[in-house]
């Protein structure tokens, strides 16, 4: 069996690489691993999901293997990932499933699994899922009759986590006008809500999903939909979320992205200024702009760096007990009041930052000046030879001395195919072309 969780759980084309069996065996071994209490109460294990269609057909599996385990189950429903989260934690559960493949496209699904807490499974809980699955998912474990788990559902699931996320809000959004694209996923039918109630006036867009369009052409991985509403209606800002709504973009008044990078800064210098940034430092992936760090220099925060994936920003957040931390993507982690990436807990932030300065978010996201930056995927016969060139290191090495402070290289081998990624950040557009294409040469040559 090749290894089945990727960056952020199981997920492929439901019902062919993602298949009911599977679903069931990932979700029998999960309670197996994961619900470790001492043999006097059950198990319990909350499930949510986004709405695609192949959603119901894995949440019927996923509820079969965890009750065949003997868990209890709680259905919440259609959720976003974030409110499985907090509600894995508010019930205290063992363990928490959502079935969602967040910003891909309508075919496929995945399974993103959380311990107890509301915690992201480390590598080693992953390996053991994985190892528990090969041995044929606990098989020896078959309980019945009044041993097999019972299903109930939780109908105030979506109202706990807007009340916790409505309980975030300092600053009332009074005489903010924007647009919320919710995707057609899991926070369509939520997102508009809490903003209105947060105190803004609400316009949406990619809120009716079918079943068959989520992130279809709208969300966060598809702007322009938002970019002609907020002209439309004249919105002071758009915010997109994706499937699952654990991330978050926006977009200016005048249709400009902001992406995680600005909106991480705009919040952590909000924090900064109130006194509430952990250590004064955030935590970002290596693939945040180098314009972001330099804002955070020059605001006297500094800057933890981490591989790119938003389980790494919560690791890091998590062993030092930082508060906030991110991606490019738009993926925010803010640990005082959530356990994995938050899009709506984000969009109120960025919300509250507006209201409570006054200021436009083309102005508060002024304050990072994005460097040019270049990606290249070149194509390689051994990518781990790569790393062990010296013609490789050389060509590094020349380039950092040639950009200094103002520009930045990165080499980062595929995690599964036969690939390098080469990123290149530099003053101008022309030298990041120009240094990213020499380094590709380089990379391309190594046998």
């Amino acid at each position: 069996m090749g290894r089945l969780f990727g960056t952020d759980g199981v997920r492929g084309r439901a019902n062919s690489d993602l298949t009911p069996e599977l679903a069931l065996a990932v979700a029998r071994a999960a309670a197996s691993v994961l619900a470790d209490r001492d043999g006097t109460s059950r198990p319990v294990a909350v499930v949510g999901r986004d709405p695609r269609a192949s959603g119901e057909m894995l949440e019927a599996a996923v509820v079969a293997g965890l009750t065949s385990a003997g868990a209890e189950v709680l259905r919440a429903g259609v959720v976003p990932t974030p409110a499985l989260a907090h509600l894995t934690g508010s019930t205290g559960a063992d363990l928490g499933v959502m079935i969602s493949a967040s910003h891909n496209p309508m075919p496929d699904n995945g399974i993103k699994l959380f311990s107890r807490g509301g915690h992201k499974l480390p590598d080693a809980a992953e390996a053991a899922i994985e190892q528990a699955i090969a041995a044929g998912g606990s098989s020896d474990h078959r309980p019945t009759g009044a041993g097999i788990g019972r299903v109930r559902d939780l109908p105030q699931a979506a109202d706990e986590y807007v009340a916790h996320l409505l309980g975030t809000v300092d600053q009332p959004l009074t005489g903010l006008t924007l647009v919320v694209d919710g995707a057609h996923g899991a926070a369509a039918g939520l997102a508009p809500d809490v903003y209105r109630r947060a105190g803004a006036t609400v316009h949406a867009v990619g809120c009716d999903p079918d079943g068959w369009n989520i992130n279809d052409g709208i969300g966060s991985t598809h702007l322009g939909p938002l970019t002609e509403a907020v002209r439309e209606h004249g919105a002071d800002l758009g915010i997109a979320h994706d499937g699952d709504a654990d991330r978050c973009l926006a977009v200016t008044a005048d249709g400009e992205l902001v992406d995680g990078d600005a909106i991480l800064a705009i919040c952590a210098l909000a924090m900064h200024e109130r006194g509430a940034l952990k250590e004064d430092t955030v935590v970002a992936t290596v693939m945040s702009n180098l314009g972001f760090h330099h804002t955070m220099r020059d605001a006297g925060i500094a800057v933890q760096t981490t591989a790119v994936g938003d389980r790494y920003v919560l690791e890091a957040l998590r062993a030092r007990g930082l508060s906030l931390g991110g991606e490019q993507s738009g993926h925010l982690v803010f640990l005082d009041h959530a356990t994995t990436g938050d899009g709506m807990l984000t969009g109120l932030a960025l919300l509250s930052r507006m209201a409570g300065t006054g200021a436009s978010l083309a102005e508060l996201a002024s304050v990072v000046q994005r460097l040019p930056q270049v990606l290249v995927n070149v194509p390689v016969r051994d990518r781990l030879a790569v790393s062990e060139s010296d013609a490789v290191a050389e060509a590094v090495n020349a380039v950092e001395a040639e950009l200094g402070d103002a520009g930045r290289v990165l080499l980062r081998p595929s995690g599964t195919e036969q690939l390098v990624r080469v990123m290149v950040e530099a003053p101008t557009q022309e030298q990041a072309d120009e240094v990213a294409r020499r380094l590709a040469e380089v990379v391309a040559s190594v046998e």
